[in-house]
């Protein structure tokens, strides 16, 4: 058994030291000297991406080395890596709007873009609420995305040319008009967009720092829900989507692949966006999960990555420790994780994230 240091990501859209459960995981974990409790503590990586590398506490080996060197703590199936990134996400504002490439796009951009697309390798994700978990994910039904920008006189000009398309009972005309709807929405000035904005101030609740950001408007076109402690979704290549706030599970294949649009200093790669987007108008649904013995909840995606396992424990009276990231070389090798206890539910998940 290795007990394992691992990455800690201070992006600036995660919660502050002091309610973030990522910053209760490292102070519980000790995988950093101390906890400043102003500072944003974003992301909690379990993996071996080499944007963030677990490590191992006894040595400080990189945990990707020591299975590199022993290759019998892998089953053969998961090619001599860990073929899956776990997280814990602590959410405090919006993140980009985004999408992740497929296996083939991954390997063009990555060519072309190595910098911006550090993977050859596409990015499928689910996540699995700790906390009411708000997020924006897949487009509004078409009659949605009309009412909503229909109300938004500085964009009346693009519904005069497409308002009959759009509505279409043939959904593939509606997708293909709801591309160049899209795709004419997202190539608008900052000028164009901050006056826009001015009559969208629901829009800023989420947004107050991206003033002339084009990603405001996502609201207008993209679904918004909230998923309950314990209720999950998927993401499968080039669904847009935005984590607006909360905690939560995250697992993925491993890679650190992003194409981002709007609400987000970064860089920003609409083009290749608007281009690869399935355009399918309906966010995904809750991905439900298999109930596979008492207590033990199972989330099986449709990809070969990776699955999680979540055992349910009902709050008792008697403390107990946060176990994170212990890898048994007799078993396949698993993260764990734990629901911190300052999380106030009534049930508490131990999360194991595997390749299958």
């Amino acid at each position: 058994m290795y007990k394992l240091v691992c990455s800690v990501q201070s992006y600036a859209w995660g919660k502050p030291g002091s309610r973030s459960t990522v910053a209760a995981l490292v102070r519980e974990g000790q995988h950093a000297k101390y906890v400043d409790n102003e500072k944003p503590y974003a992301e909690f990586w379990m993996g071996v991406h080499p944007n963030g590398p677990a490590r191992l506490l006894e040595t400080s080996e990189d945990l990707s080395n020591r299975l590199k060197n022993h290759p019998n703590l892998l089953a053969a199936h998961e090619k001599g890596t860990l073929q899956y990134l776990f997280k814990v996400l602590s959410v405090e504002k919006a993140l980009s709007v985004q999408s992740h490439p497929t296996k083939e796009e991954a390997v063009v951009l990555h060519a072309k873009n190595p910098t911006h697309y550090p993977d050859p390798n596409h990015k499928p994700e689910m996540a699995i609420a700790l906390t009411s978990f708000e997020l924006l994910c897949g487009f509004r039904p078409p009659r949605e995305i009309y009412s909503n920008l229909i109300s938004q006189t500085s964009y009346l000009i693009i519904l005069a040319l497409y308002r009959e398309k759009l509505v279409a009972e043939d959904e593939s005309i509606a997708r293909k008009t709801l591309k160049n709807v899209f795709t004419k929405v997202w190539s608008s000035k900052p000028e164009d967009v901050s006056k826009a904005v001015k009559a969208m101030s629901i829009l800023l609740k989420y947004t107050p720092y991206c003033l002339g950001d084009v990603g405001v408007f996502a609201p207008l076109l993209l679904k918004y829900f909230t998923l309950s402690p314990g209720q999950a979704t998927f993401l499968g290549p080039n669904q847009p989507h935005a984590y607006l706030s909360g905690d939560c599970i995250e697992c993925m294949a491993c890679s650190d692949n992003t194409i981002r649009a709007g609400l987000t200093p970064k860089f920003k790669d609409i083009e290749t966006l608007c281009a690869n987007l399935t355009y399918a108008m309906s966010g995904p649904p809750i991905f439900p999960h298999k109930d596979v013995a008492p207590g033990i909840k199972l989330y099986d995606p449709p990809v070969e990555e990776f699955a999680v396992e979540a055992l349910e424990v009902q709050r008792v009276s008697f403390s107990y420790f946060i176990k994170i990231c212990n890898i048994d070389v007799n078993q396949p090798l698993r993260n764990v994780t734990r629901t911190p206890p300052h999380v106030e539910t009534d049930v508490s998940y131990d999360f194991f994230g595997f390749c299958r």
